[in-house]
């Protein structure tokens, strides 16, 4: 695929590794991966199967390596987490997250070989090079209730579209696309969703309810939305605080 390196690695990065959790602390960040990120909430290391991951607050199991519908190579796991929405002050479990990259993403990162999890936390410019670079990598999220399908994108309408100023004629095209895929979609629990960004400005939308993903439901096109999406997940104030913090331990892994 135009513009995408490959590599002859296929060792997934966690399969014979221990993830070690490090405490986060604040500094300041650039860009749109900015400002400040702190998270009470240090994930528990993840536990599984030579083949899987289970997220320990949800017991979802992620496999350790896989290939995608539209994608060119296989993804390995960096990390696992969970969203939760809090109503009526108490907490509610939505969803587990997975977040997967190309093999070759350490040759992307080699500026931050030997850095801790916490100093990768602080410095997020390590996540804006993930995002930049010209490799595959994917968010698979399992539902842990049911959710009808234009509750679950109003959400993520919301994360995506707040952190765009000003919404060309691509966005909202990209935007409509994404809507019409979840309207009228009952969205049960253990439905997977893979969100796959190919480049920096096309994503590949995979849904299914019953097993793993066969097909692409959509393409979304616009650097604006991909970029977005992803500064929710690992940008300032991510969704999932549990999710970034174990992609940064996942990435001490293949980093030392």
């Amino acid at each position: 695929m135009a513009g995408v390196i490959y590599c002859a690695s296929s060792t997934p990065f966690l399969h014979n590794s221990k993830i070690e959790i490090h405490h986060p602390h604040k500094k300041n960040l650039p860009t749109k991966f900015s400002k400040k990120f702190s998270s009470p909430l240090i994930p528990k290391a993840s536990v599984g199967s030579a083949e899987y991951v289970v997220e320990p607050v949800t017991n979802v199991k992620f496999l350790k390596e896989l290939r995608l519908p539209g994608c060119s190579d296989s993804l390995v796991l960096l990390g696992t987490g969970y969203r939760e929405k809090i109503f009526a002050i108490i907490g509610v479990k939505v969803y587990a997250a997975g977040f997967y990259a190309s093999h070759c993403i350490s040759e992307s990162l080699a500026s931050w070989k030997e850095k801790s999890a916490a100093e990768i936390l602080d410095d997020s410019s390590l996540f804006g090079s993930i995002f930049q670079a010209p490799l595959e990598k994917s968010l698979q999220i399992t539902l842990v209730r049911d959710v009808d399908g234009k509750t679950f994108w109003d959400a993520l309408n919301d994360v995506i579209s707040s952190r765009i100023k000003e919404l060309t004629a691509v966005d909202e095209s990209a935007l409509s696309t994404f809507r019409d895929t979840f309207q009228g979609r009952d969205l049960k629990q253990g439905t997977v969703i893979f969100l796959a960004w190919i480049d920096a400005s096309k994503m590949l939308l995979s849904i299914s309810s019953d097993g793993f993903p066969t097909k692409v439901d959509s393409e979304i096109e616009s650097s604006n939305v991909t970029l977005s999406l992803f500064d929710a997940f690992f940008g300032d104030s991510p969704v999932s605080p549990t999710l970034k913090t174990s992609v940064a331990n996942g990435l001490t892994v293949i980093l030392n």
